[in-house]
């Protein structure tokens, strides 16, 4: 009874693409409740979720290959002050990749992990991940929570909201919550509730509505038959909070009543100030330009890289992943504003191919939206995660499709040196070079790579810029 998991495949093509699709948005659903922490709007059965932007030095680091046999993407938050949960989510998410790579690298499949925080106040936090595994040993979604109680400093499992004397009680209201869902397997259910191990595995996904009502799910196969899909029972606040541990009633508290703002021990990072603004551009049909292009952030180390750019009066583009924008907003205004161009990679870069028409479209406006909130800046350009590219994610992307001329495969070899070599032999006159600024050892080779390349006569310019230079 081991719950499946979701995958995607990549593919890497070293192209300019140009789609000229509108998008609609999508019209917002009546009778939904606006929380007051963030202005998301939550339908009354919907697990309520939260941006926490208040949290000074909060960052998503992520991981990616950008290899089209063996497509996968983690990703985690990097909490201050909440180090063992940082910790816990970081060996968490390595753990699926690591079981991914053995399982599903030669069956074109994709890892994706994406986390939606549920609550980040008071002194809990609370985050839910979404696995897809799609192909190789796994075809479908997998969901889960994670939690930090903050007066014991410890991560805990979504069995730990609630109390130990009560999981009798509970699996009576889930079996008469779940007894209508077509496909429920009473007998299942008795299994995961049998004993602490079985709980503990199975009973992993404990979230609240915006209401306080208590919402548990479960995966595929684990209280159902296979066709069911996912089980979810939703069982109301009055009869939910009798069950809960004194945690559990903590994170309920916090998310109806939430207090914007995060009371735990240890160390908040101060922002940083930024460098100056880059200066002037190229007239590109007169000099040598090149673009450098940076996907998969913001990150731990954008901000450094940043304030390399502007040593050197350099612009680059950013093709960045929505859900770290939501999570770090401030970094994005920086970019910005430091006249860099900002790209749309996505929510939480998922193959776009794998996706229906109506899922590629909600993808890439969910993106463009945070960007636009982020930055006031609204994005121009698209580039496909693995530059995986089809008739449907042509007809549905609104804006030009972005690839790149030179893969410095950074993301595949962490070594500096080589991502330096990689960049400065590949550069020609209107070439655009992938890098990821995820990860340091692509950050630290920046400066070298352009002193190197400045010193041989090379400009740095956006990918907009150059193409609308080549066009004329």
């Amino acid at each position: 009874m081991q719950p499946p998991h979701k995958i995607t495949t990549l593919l890497a093509v070293a192209c300019l693409l140009t789609a000229g699709c509108a998008v609609s948005g999508a019209v917002p659903a009546q009778n939904g409740r606006r929380t007051p922490v963030t202005g998301i709007v939550h339908q009354p059965d919907e697990i309520s979720t939260v941006s926490p932007t208040w949290i000074d030095g909060l960052r998503v680091v992520r991981d990616s290959s950008n290899d089209r046999s063996c497509a996968w993407s983690i990703a985690y938050p990097r909490v201050p002050g909440a180090d063992s949960f940082t910790a816990a989510l970081r060996r968490m998410a390595e753990d699926r990749r690591a079981e991914f790579l053995r399982q599903a690298c030669d069956h074109s499949a994709e890892l994706n992990l994406d986390f939606a925080f549920l609550v980040a106040s008071g002194d809990v936090i609370g985050v839910r991940y979404t696995e897809w595994w799609l192909g190789g040993a796994g075809d479908g979604k997998s969901t889960t929570t994670r939690w930090y109680d903050g007066k014991t400093g410890q991560a805990l499992p979504a069995v730990s909201l609630i109390d130990p004397d009560a999981f009798g009680k509970l699996a009576a209201g889930l079996g008469t919550a779940l007894s209508r869902k077509q496909g429920f397997d009473s007998g299942a259910l008795r299994s995961v509730m049998a004993d602490d191990a079985s709980r503990t595995r199975y009973l992993d996904d404990l979230a609240f509505t915006a209401r306080g009502d208590l919402v548990v799910t479960f995966d595929e196969s684990v209280v159902g038959v296979a066709p069911a899909g996912q089980l979810r029972a939703v069982l109301p606040a009055s009869i939910a909070r009798p069950l809960l541990s004194d945690f559990g009633r903590r994170v309920q508290r916090q998310v109806v009543e939430p207090e914007r703002r995060l009371g735990l021990n240890g160390s908040v990072s101060p922002t940083p100030t930024l460098a100056p603004a880059t200066e002037g551009t190229a007239d590109c049909r007169q000099v040598k330009c090149v673009a450098l292009t940076f996907d998969d952030g913001p990150g731990p180390y954008t901000q450094t890289l940043l304030a390399h750019l502007a040593k050197f009066h350099a612009r680059a583009t950013f093709f960045v992943v929505g859900q770290n924008v939501a999570i770090s907003p401030d970094v994005v205004r920086q970019t910005a504003e430091a006249g860099h161009e900002l790209g749309n990679h996505s929510w939480s870069h998922r193959d776009l191919t794998r996706l229906t028409a109506a899922q590629v479209r909600d993808d890439l406006r969910r993106t463009d939206e945070a960007i636009k909130k982020a930055s006031e800046v609204s994005p121009r350009i698209v580039r496909p995660p693995y530059g995986a590219v089809n008739d449907v994610v042509r007809e549905q992307t609104p804006h030009p499709l972005i690839l790149w001329g030179v893969d410095t495969l950074d993301w595949k070899y962490r070594d500096s040196a080589r991502v330096t070599r990689a960049a400065v032999s590949g550069a020609k006159p209107g070439a655009i070079i992938l890098f990821h600024d995820i990860h340091p050892t692509t950050v630290a080779a920046i400066p070298r790579i352009l002193h190197t390349l400045s010193g041989r006569g090379y400009h740095f310019v956006t990918v907009t810029q150059l193409r609308d230079e080549a066009a004329r």
